[in-house]
């Protein structure tokens, strides 16, 4: 793999001149194809270099952004199919946080009554500096109203898996992020749409209910799944009889919700019989995931290259659908991710320090309160039928956070804080 590798990276030179050539001869044809050969082949060769990585998951996204930059009309429709169907959208991102969740566990909750000063200063600091950074940096640059909301909303959503990874990688208190991750992840469906109510209400039509029920599908839904399973994996033999039960309950009633759904006029009594049928879902796909994983356990490790994909795919038709928006405001929209960015590392650093926290910890808080999910920020925006507006942010700050956090990571890794317990024993000496 490594020599396929070190050719990619050669042919990535070679591509890179193809691509100035077109560029001088102003051969649009040339420097398109040249321009993703480009990206596409330094995605899958820089694995070949050690010190670079870790970073190739970012140059797949980097790749997404060129490939619907290069070629938007590439992304619309395939073989009839509508890229940005709003159904499309809800499945594959309910996909992603499936796999997402599987990293997740019932086990992960059992900490949080050691934690519970740092989930609750992680909490304040994510749903408080994001969103409000998102609102004032829409003033600073006035976005047109719909880019703005994007902005707002990427900083309302919860923290997502990455920040779990950045924190493994500088040696920082990983138990403590993954709660917090877990705890944000929770809230999402009643932090984010007030938030996004009170702070982007202005910009575009904000329903807090609707939005609601959309995080609590995107979200909660495939992570319920994943917890079912985990919960499947340790269950007894009469604790997997009852659970067999609620399955088969649970896919009744699914049926029962398909077929009566249309009958039911009054909207709101509408949308929570039918969420009711989304809970259900997460049960019988939980089932549904644990049976393919007891038979086939390879599932477990292809299921982050699936979330990956996915990710990816928001990104590429993201960038394709809002091209036009991206000429005009891309590189300002870039500079916002820098300063959003950065802003939610060092308020989550310095006010954890504030409330009494160890360096180890704030390390912690500073990634869980800097990087966002975007899967969901994409999500909610193709759930409003606005991936090329709204879900443009998203597209553009997830790069970003990824390459950001693995550099914060490595240098945090190199100086790593000896912290002294209660008992006076040395953590990572």
């Amino acid at each position: 793999m490594k020599k396929l590798q070190q050719i990619s990276l050669l042919l990535c030179v070679l591509a890179l001149i193809v691509t100035l050539i077109g560029v001088i001869q102003n051969n649009s044809l040339l420097y398109r194809f040249g321009g993703l050969s480009t990206a596409f082949t330094l995605a899958f060769g820089i694995a070949a270099i050690e010190s670079l990585k870790g970073y190739q998951y970012t140059t797949w996204i980097i790749t997404a952004v060129v490939a619907g930059m290069l070629f938007p009309q590439a992304f619309t429709t395939w073989g009839g199919i509508n890229l940005r169907d709003k159904t499309l959208i809800l499945v594959i991102i309910q996909v992603v946080m499936l796999g997402m969740g599987t990293h997740m566990s019932l086990h992960d909750f059992k900490g949080l009554a050691t934690t519970g000063k740092g989930v609750l200063v992680g909490l304040f600091c994510h749903f408080s500096v994001m969103p409000l950074m998102g609102f004032l940096l829409t003033k600073i640059f006035h976005f047109e109203p719909e880019i703005a909301a994007g902005i707002i909303l990427i900083g309302s959503c919860s923290s997502g898996l990455a920040s779990n990874v950045m924190v493994y990688l500088a040696k920082a208190n990983l138990v403590l992020s993954v709660i917090v991750t877990a705890m944000a992840t929770l809230v999402a469906p009643f932090l984010t749409p007030l938030l996004m109510k009170t702070l982007a209400g202005t910009l575009i039509n904000i329903n807090f209910l609707d939005m609601m029920m959309e995080i609590i599908k995107i979200v909660l839904v495939p992570i319920g799944a994943a917890l079912f399973h985990d919960f499947l994996k340790n269950t007894t033999p009469s604790q997997y009889e009852k659970a067999l039960k609620a399955v088969i309950i649970s896919a009744l009633w699914i049926g029962f919700v398909v077929f009566f759904s249309n009958i039911i006029q009054k909207v709101e009594l509408r949308q929570s019989f039918i969420l009711s049928g989304f809970i259900a879902g997460a049960i019988v796909a939980g089932f549904v995931y644990h049976w393919l994983y007891k038979n086939f356990p390879i599932i477990d490790k292809i299921m982050p290259y699936i979330s990956m994909f996915g990710i990816i795919y928001f990104t590429t038709v993201t960038t394709a659908a809002g091209r036009e928006n991206l000429m005009k405001v891309g590189f300002l929209l870039f500079l916002a991710s820098v300063i959003h960015n950065a802003a939610g590392y060092f308020f989550g650093y310095w006010l954890s320090r504030l409330f009494g926290m160890d360096k180890n910890s704030s390390r912690t808080i500073a990634f869980e309160v800097g990087l966002q999910n975007g899967g969901m920020a994409s999500g909610l925006a193709g759930s409003m039928g606005k991936l090329g507006t709204v879900g443009l942010a998203a597209a553009v700050f997830s790069p970003w956070m990824n390459i950001s956090g693995s550099i914060l990571a490595n240098y945090w890794r190199k100086r790593q804080v000896k912290e002294v317990n209660s008992e006076n024993k040395i953590l990572f000496p």
